[in-house]
């Protein structure tokens, strides 16, 4: 590639990049900001300093007992997802795995095809299954539901890297005596780790988030979930906007904490499967 092209891709990248990133930052730096201000100073200036940084907002919001009920709840039901999830989807990918033949690909694909499927278009079902089994307004009914909708994406990124393992290491294992069940835990297991973690921050962003099914299942104030329990800033007439912006941050904060400790297992389970050894 000549020298002049190589500087204009460069240079046509960094304008790129530069973009996207003022996309992003000015709605961040109009919620941080706004979370300081009161209702007048965020209308007179948007996206100006607050006069003073006063914390009254966060005080009126984590002094709250409704919002910290909602943060247990949360707390709750993404723990319980994502550990039924990851089990469930470490289990169908490494079977997904050792089935050889069209009859592997013919499952995995039975399986991820509930991607493909809008949510939307299942909710009456799901909420008349749910009525008939007493798992409405339940947080274990919120556990089992985000399983099932999370458990396609799961298997989806788990199978493929445990597709990319050797043959020879199966085979080995067996040599050696060991079952399936022992191969699973000794072998695959620890190889898949990074992919197991992505997965993992994967699930608990998607689930952390979910405003859907809260919404849809939860119907007394001690059930809700965090992004159900934002809404009540939000009225028919009047939006209280600081407040909201300050129960975002809360709510962004125990993500944005883990994903920046995190977010070496992230990378590397992302391309742990890109390429075969």
């Amino acid at each position: 590639m000549p020298a002049t092209t190589a500087t204009t891709v460069t240079v046509s990248r960094g304008v790129l990049l530069v973009g996207y990133a003022l996309l992003i930052l000015l709605p961040v730096s109009l919620v941080l900001t706004g979370s300081f201000k009161t209702t007048p100073e965020l209308f007179d200036s948007p996206f100006g300093l607050p006069d003073s940084l006063s914390l009254d907002n966060y005080r009126t919001v984590l002094g709250e007992q409704a919002m910290s009920t909602a943060l247990r709840n949360s707390a709750l039901v993404t723990a319980g997802g994502v550990t039924l999830t990851l089990a469930l989807a470490i289990l169908a990918a490494y079977g997904i795995a050792r089935i050889p033949g069209w009859r592997g690909w013919a499952i995995h694909g039975f399986l991820v095809l509930g991607m493909a499927v809008p949510a939307q278009a299942n909710m009456i079902p799901q909420y008349v299954l749910f009525d008939q089994l007493g798992l409405l307004n339940s947080l274990v009914g919120l556990v089992l539901i985000e399983t099932v909708v999370c458990l396609p994406v799961a298997v989806f990124i788990l199978a493929g890297f445990m597709r990319t393992l050797p043959p020879e290491l199966y085979e080995a294992s067996a040599l050696d005596g060991a079952g399936p069940w022992r191969t699973l835990q000794s072998v695959v297991l620890p190889l898949s780790l990074p992919s197991v973690a992505a997965t993992a921050i994967f699930l608990v962003v998607i689930q952390w988030n979910d405003l859907l099914y809260p919404l849809l299942f939860i119907q007394t104030p001690e059930k809700r979930t965090l992004p159900l329990a934002l809404l009540d800033f939000q009225g028919e007439f009047l939006t209280n906007y600081p407040l909201l912006f300050t129960g975002v941050l809360v709510a962004s904060t125990p993500l944005v904490v883990a994903y920046v400790f995190l977010q070496r297992y992230f990378v590397a389970g992302l391309t742990a499967g890109s390429v075969r050894g």
